[in-house]
């Protein structure tokens, strides 16, 4: 009987997204955003330092940190001249020399307090904001968005960036991290996981990119889709907390599936729409068992007084309260 109504359900999901009914919206299918930097091909030719720099679609982001260590600061800054759209993106690469690429590729006046960590402007534009001294802060957490968010449309990710970081004081620099493609509406992209693989791929740069600066283990905080994202990187992941709210699934029937170290800790409002989502996997479609259940396995997070289905780093609400708490590493 159960097979069956979960058969039943997954039926009803496959219906409501081909047919766009039953509260899912159609969405525009995207391409994902893959592969290296833009600029790469003249960046390889670059000859300058008299012997090759890292092919930025093999090597690895420890193999870059390397790279850029045996620089002197001249040669650092003469490639940030020539190649702003590789080193501001290039994982591996020193933030300070990221920020400063990435300032020259958005033309921002110098002294401008933004920071940077990565802009590709191909496709619906890619964006990576840290909020918080990153260098000198104790903790560091990353938010991974959902669906909607790209560089024209990042003002929600980054609000949710400031909250947190407001939230613990300016203890933890936190990354709004809108650095993949993500679905637009909840169509057939947002209810499949093609976008979330390539993301997830572009998340498992991210920290190892961070690792080889030296930063320590994040935190991430995974909003809706960006949960899927999370979830098919976990196992590639060395972070000390993967927290998801209003998810639709990781890709996983239990919290050990993911095979990650880190602690799982999941988040969801009765007032968020995504719980009459199905939560099921079939025939491609849908991701799974709710995180949030009671048999997935996760932490769970009070979040009875968030509304709607963005309000989880809401000033004042008991979420954002628990989010600061985990970044900073207060609660076991």
């Amino acid at each position: 009987m159960r097979r069956y109504k979960r058969t039943l359900a997954a039926a009803a999901l496959a219906a409501t997204v081909v047919a766009g009914t039953a509260g899912w919206a159609s969405g525009n299918a995207q391409r994902p955003v893959t592969g290296p930097p833009p600029g790469s091909a003249a960046w390889t030719a670059d000859t300058s330092l008299g012997r090759p720099l890292p092919d930025p679609a093999a090597a690895s982001p420890a193999q870059v940190a390397a790279f850029f260590a045996s620089l002197t600061g001249d040669q650092r800054s003469a490639l940030v001249r020539r190649h702003p759209l590789v080193v501001g993106n290039l994982d591996g690469a020193p933030l300070s020399l990221r920020f400063a690429a990435n300032a020259r590729t958005l033309g921002l006046a110098e002294g401008s307090h933004r920071r940077v960590l990565a802009y590709d402007p191909r496709g619906r534009g890619q964006l990576a904001e840290v909020y918080g001294d990153i260098a000198g802060a104790e903790r560091v957490a990353v938010i991974v968005p959902g669906s909607d968010v790209d560089a024209d449309h990042f003002d929600r990710t980054a609000a949710m960036a400031r909250a947190l970081t407001e939230a613990t004081h300016g203890r933890t620099a936190v990354i709004a991290w809108a650095g993949y493609t993500t679905p637009v509406g909840v169509g057939l992209d947002a209810a499949t996981g093609g976008l979330a693989e390539a993301g997830a791929e572009r998340l498992t740069g991210l920290a190892e990119g961070l690792a080889a600066n030296g930063v320590n283990k994040p935190a991430l905080f995974c909003h809706s889709y960006g949960s899927v994202v999370c979830g098919l990187a976990a196992k590639d992941l060395d972070v000390s907390d993967i927290v998801v709210f209003g998810s639709p699934g990781m890709r996983a029937d239990h919290a050990a599936d993911l095979h990650t170290t880190a602690r799982v800790w999941a988040a969801k409002s009765p007032d968020d729409w995504i719980s009459k989502v199905p939560n099921v996997r079939f025939a491609g479609l849908g991701h799974g068992n709710d995180p949030a259940g009671a048999g997935f396995g996760a932490r769970r997070v009070a979040a009875d007084d968030v509304t709607g289905h963005a309000g989880y780093l809401t000033p004042g609400t008991d979420s954002l309260r628990a989010f600061a708490a985990i970044a900073e590493g207060d609660v076991t």
